[in-house]
């Protein structure tokens, strides 16, 4: 597993400010003022930094972008990053800051100079986020993050806490990560099972559920998507008792280790990049265990599908018709809207055995949701808008981009079967709605849920500012904050 790049603080001492190797790091807010640091750096490089800060060069940054200054005469450094941002930053701002910083941190270690700035950890959690690098199959590759970061505070015994949550913070999200990059090859049902089954030792209780007992409880929607693969079908139960005598939050996610569509088979143009379809079970996964290595004060339980959707002879047909863990029967019209048939029996499972106080399931469900959101944003939608603005605002915490989408009747009447109670695809118009519709046939009424489509978030074609290329993590802090403002006792 990838872990984040070391962060320690320590007191401020200007005398080592010269002396320090790697990569220095300054703040200067938009009035140009220096604080006591940065004017030890401007007085070690003979005034170098008060030009910077005086020119169109920086006047032109916005707030939490930065330049560098190469080998600055009068330091041991080889760079002196000079970050624009206020003395009292809001979270955004500053964690974009350390972004910025982990972004071109490099192989060198890091001198931070943040002084009395507000919200360091936002800053290390910028750092931390940012300075990930999934190599685990690159035999010419250094180590991502052997690179030591030190943040020299006015009040490091303050800030150390704060930091240490950013980073286990961060080592859920690096956990998501990993699981969403990883190759199905290395990444099968079998092997993601062991990995969550593996969490029991930061203090999870897990239970992987076989074929067997999926047959058993009637999971057959799930179990027909996973028929044509030699990778045996799975769900992991994984629960975290923090709250005491509260109903849990379900936390319910897609685990499709690889999408060929099926019958139904995709273009093998791109079709590389469904190794990401078990995106929604890696955001669960990384919830959970960011949970538990922050103890947190809460019931969760989050349920994932793992399964491998393939053609082969065993493969379900589009035409097929397969009865639900509900006791519904849906008419397969296309093999490749494969999510919403695992969906379907989690979600009644999870208010069957677990009944939750409320459900919220993840999965790269549509590429609807990409033509309509592109890859800014995730779609929300809910049977509850209180429920769904809870989300919203903590996404918004986050800076995790989601937006709410329409759920309506009017949209059931495309999932109309002729010959069964539901069929699993509404067609091109409105296709991640109908997706939706579909859904919320399998949650009760009383049961506040949410689905977020996570097609075009969970991992992209180009870096972002929390993450480079691939896999993003999203989610996972904005379920955490969640949980944070709405369920911790």
């Amino acid at each position: 597993m990838t872990d984040p790049v070391s962060i320690r603080v320590t007191a401020v001492s200007l005398d080592d400010i010269a002396l320090a190797e790697g990569r220095v790091v300054v703040f200067v807010g938009e009035d140009g003022k220096l604080d006591q640091l940065s004017r030890r750096v401007n007085r070690l490089t003979r005034g170098t930094l008060e030009r910077l800060v005086g020119s169109e060069r920086f006047e032109k940054l916005k707030v939490a972008d930065s330049v560098s200054l190469e080998y600055p005469a009068g330091m041991t450094a080889t760079a002196i990053q000079v970050v624009k941002l206020d003395r009292k930053p809001s979270v955004l701002d500053a964690r974009k800051a350390g972004a910025g910083i982990g972004k071109v941190a490099g192989s060198e270690d890091v001198l931070v100079l943040a002084g009395n700035l507000g919200n360091p950890a936002a800053v290390a959690s910028g750092i931390a986020l940012r300075k990930y690098d999934f190599s685990a199959h690159k035999t010419r590759n250094g180590e991502a993050n052997t690179v030591d970061v030190t943040m020299m505070l006015s009040k490091p015994d303050v800030a150390e806490a704060g930091i240490e949550d950013a980073l286990d913070s961060a080592r859920a999200v690096f956990f998501t990560r990993d699981l969403t990059n990883e190759p199905s090859n290395v990444l099968t049902t079998s092997e993601f099972a062991d990995r969550l089954s593996a969490m029991s030792e930061i203090g999870l209780e897990v239970e992987v559920l076989e074929e067997d007992d999926l047959e058993k409880l009637g999971m057959r929607t799930l179990l027909a998507v996973g028929q044509g693969s030699e990778s045996p079908s799975k769900v992991v139960v994984m629960r975290w008792n923090g709250g005491g005598d509260d109903a849990p939050l379900a936390l319910i996610g897609k685990g499709v280790v690889f999408d060929t569509g099926g019958i139904s088979i995709k273009p093998a143009l791109n079709m590389e990049d469904m190794t990401m379809d078990m995106g929604g079970a890696g955001v669960v996964a990384g919830v959970m265990r960011g949970l538990a290595l922050r103890k947190a004060k809460a019931n969760v339980v989050g349920i994932v599908g793992l399964v491998e959707n393939m053609p082969d002879g065993k493969a379900q047909r589009p035409g097929d018709v397969v009865r639900s863990m509900k006791g519904d029967t849906v008419e397969v019209i296309n093999t490749d809207a494969e999510g919403r048939l695992v969906l379907a029996d989690l979600l009644w499972y999870a208010q069957d055995r677990f009944r939750p106080s409320g459900m919220v399931d993840l999965a790269t469900l549509t590429g609807a949701v990409i033509i309509a959101l592109g890859h800014e944003k995730a779609g929300v939608f809910a049977n509850d808008d209180e429920f769904a603005d809870t989300f919203l605002k903590a996404a918004r915490m986050e800076g995790e981009g989601a937006w709410h989408l329409p759920l309506d009747p009017a949209y059931d009447e495309a999932l109309k079967s002729r010959v069964a109670d539901i069929k699993n695809t509404g067609g091109r118009a409105a296709g991640s709605i109908t997706a939706a519709q579909f859904l919320q046939n399998f949650v009760k009424s009383d049961t506040p849920w949410i689905h977020l489509d996570i097609a075009g978030v969970a991992s992209v074609g180009t870096e972002t500012t929390y993450a480079p290329k691939g896999a993003t993590g999203w989610g996972v802090r904005a379920l955490d904050r969640m949980i944070r403002n709405k369920f911790e006792n």
